[in-house]
Formats: C-alpha cells, structure tokens, sequence
C-alpha cells in the first residue's frame, strides 16, 4: 500500500484518478476547492485553493509515493483579446500553483524509497492551435517545468506529464455542451471521439506507481491521435 496525493480531487480527471488508486488498494489524500466529495469513498479530503492558499500538509502521512497537481484552465481566446491579467492568473493556477506544492511535499516525497509526480499539460503545445495562445503559453511553462525538474529530482523522484486532447471534464463543459460540439470535436480526432476522463487517469495512475520506474522527463500524450496522425 503506498500514499499518494491528488490535488483537485473533486471533480473530473482528479477525482477518477483518486478513486482508481483507492480501488487499487492505496491510501489517497485528496483536495477539494468548494465541495466535499462523500467520505464514503474512502478518500482523505481536505480543502485547498490553488489560487490563494497554502497547502496543509498537517493532514498528510510522514511520506508520499505520489502527487498529482490536477488544477488547470482553458482560456480561449483571440491573440488581440489577450490581458496580461487573465495570463498571469492562468499562470499561477496552473504553474505557479504547481511549483508550491511541490516544494511544500517534496520532503515527504524524498522520504520515499521512490516516487514520482505527474503534471497535465496540453496538446495544444505541440501542434499550435487558433485561440490557444494562453493555454499553449501557460502549458509550455509546466513542460519546462517537467523536464528541468526531473533532471533535478533524479534517481529520487521521477517527473513526468501528460498532454490530453479534449476531454469530457466539467473544465471542458462550454465546448462540449451539445452532442452537434461533442460529434464535430470527435472528427478532429484520428480515433473519431473525444477523451473520457478515464483515458487520462489511467496514464496519470501508470506514472505514479512503480509500473513506470524507468519513465521520466517525459510529455506523454493521450490524444486520440491527434498530435502525430492525419486520417
């Protein structure tokens, strides 16, 4: 049994992330922003606000095999619309929000014989995407993040992120709202649906345990396709 810790484990890809590793048996510490999930599913919960807090780690055991920083954003807009304001708050939820938990647990992460710790990022880095501009931006930050920390924390704690396509979560809510979004957004994809949150967990819960001990300093996508086929 080991621990592990999943910032923004209320809702969407957080939230089956956490409850695949309890399935699998682990002790899973879990934060909320606004509602607590139900106790019932046997998940530590405490609150946190990535924004403005500061995490407690009080409620966390002496050490962790894992953290995954959940929390993200999906600010689209045109290029000229772009306020230095909007930027630098995507930025701090998404980077800089990151960067203070890390080093808020990393004592607790190096207290494990290994351990490892998954980062989201986006497809939308790589290929270059209208609109994109602040999540490309913000994401591409948290991926230089990646590689620089893993080079760092190495042989001790692996790094690795994952880069999603779209995927049905609460965040993607507004651009899947209607099966005519949902249909048109899946024939984007070279595997022809959109991503469940299911599609990332299941990656995000491979990094975390020891199946990938010889993986990291790793952008993974889980894209349907999108980013290496045309069909």
């Amino acid at each position: 049994m080991e621990n592990y810790l999943i910032i923004g484990a209320s809702s969407g890809i957080g939230r089956e992330l956490a409850l695949m590793l309890k399935f699998q048996g682990h002790e899973v510490y879990g934060t909320y922003y606004k509602n607590r999930p139900d106790a019932a599913e046997g998940i530590h919960y405490f609150p946190f606000a990535a924004l403005d807090s500061s995490l407690d780690d009080e409620q966390l055991p002496d050490h962790l095999n894992g953290l995954a920083y959940c929390p993200g954003s999906i600010s689209l807009k045109p290029f000229s619309r772009l306020k230095q304001e909007g930027l630098l708050e995507d930025m701090k939820l998404n980077v800089f929000g990151a960067v203070n938990v890390i080093q808020k647990v990393l004592p607790k992460l190096k207290q494990a014989d290994q351990s490892s710790i998954v980062l989201f990022s986006t497809v939308a880095v790589q290929l270059g995407l209208p609109f994109h501009t602040t999540v490309s931006m913000v994401k591409g930050a948290l991926e230089g993040l990646t590689r620089s920390l893993a080079a760092e924390l190495a042989p001790k704690v692996r790094v690795n992120a994952i880069a999603p396509s779209l995927t049905d979560t609460p965040l993607a809510k507004s651009l899947l709202s209607n099966e005519e979004k949902k249909n048109a957004n899946a024939q984007r994809h070279p595997l022809r649906r959109v991503g469940e949150s299911r599609d990332i967990a299941n990656m995000a819960a491979f990094l975390l345990t020891d199946q990938s001990s010889w993986i990291s300093g790793q952008i993974l996508p889980v894209d349907g396709g999108m980013s290496s086929m045309r069909i």
